[in-house]
């Protein structure tokens, strides 16, 4: 980070302010936290674990043998837990509310002297966490796409680190490299092709060497839902977010359309 690695709660309250929260929520009350276990899970007093849903933060080992800590965790571990410890909080819903893991999966929103404060925005806003969103939690992403894009312009917290460099998609060597990890890909789609019941935006001439973005049946109907055409990308310079895997080349399963952000149309 810049400056300094702590970000004040008095900081982050002026962060907030400065944009409208997300009311298109189900709210419910939470309780006090207790426990901040990395930058996007806290524990509440009755015992609940609350993933802060919209948000990837650096991920840190816990307990997870040979599991090396990405950039800044620590930092970000560290500034949730200035702002939410022993802090009461409000939990928002808009999708699914438990996950595999009997996590809550819930924006979350603290009680300070500044005001109530949106965690997942500020966290966002402040270049501590990704926006990474699932095709069952849609809600509020267009508030957190906005302070990830001013948070990336300013180069805050991770977005001065070149381990979450936004990949170029043009250059499949370095995608190889990334098999595994969640990252930011941008290029423009050459082509647009369906296949029966799956769409491929190919951003190569090899499709079998480039970078693809993969659109299956299921994530098509969310796409037809709210009326969007993936082919009419075609040309188009685009974000790609999602895990990088290797099949006939570095490629992103897109499961929902929020994985796709459109930069220019040509």
């Amino acid at each position: 980070m810049r400056g300094t690695t702590l970000i004040t709660t008095a900081a982050f309250a002026l962060l907030a302010s400065a944009v409208p929260a997300c009311d298109s929520l189900t709210f419910a009350p939470g309780g006090v936290v207790v426990e901040v276990t990395d930058g996007d899970t806290v524990v509440l007093n009755d015992g609940r674990k609350v993933r802060l849903i919209g948000t990837q933060a650096p991920k840190l080992p816990l307990g997870r043998e040979d599991f090396v800590a990405w950039p800044l965790a620590a930092e970000a571990q560290q500034a949730l837990s200035e702002l939410m410890l022993n802090k009461t909080v409000r939990l928002g819903f808009g999708g699914e509310e438990i996950d595999r893991h009997e996590r809550v999966l819930a924006h979350v929103f603290v009680e300070t002297e500044a005001g109530e404060i949106w965690a997942q925005q500020f966290m966002v806003g402040a270049g501590l966490a990704r926006v990474y969103s699932f095709p069952d939690n849609r809600q509020c992403l267009d508030l957190l796409f906005a302070a990830e894009a001013q948070a990336r312009v300013e180069r805050l917290g991770i977005w001065a680190n070149p381990y979450y460099s936004v990949r170029a998609a043009d250059r499949p060597g370095d995608l190889l490299d990334r098999v595994g990890h969640y990252e930011l890909v941008e290029g423009r789609v050459l082509l647009a092709d369906r296949r029966s019941s799956r769409i491929f935006l190919n951003f190569g001439r090899f499709w079998k060497e480039d970078f693809t973005a993969v659109i299956e049946g299921p994530a098509l109907r969310l796409f037809e839902r709210d009326a969007l055409d993936p082919l009419a990308l075609e040309g188009a310079l685009v974000r790609i977010r999602g895990w990088v895997d290797d099949r006939d080349g570095p490629r992103i399963e897109i499961t929902h359309p929020e994985q796709i952000e459109v930069l220019a149309t040509r």
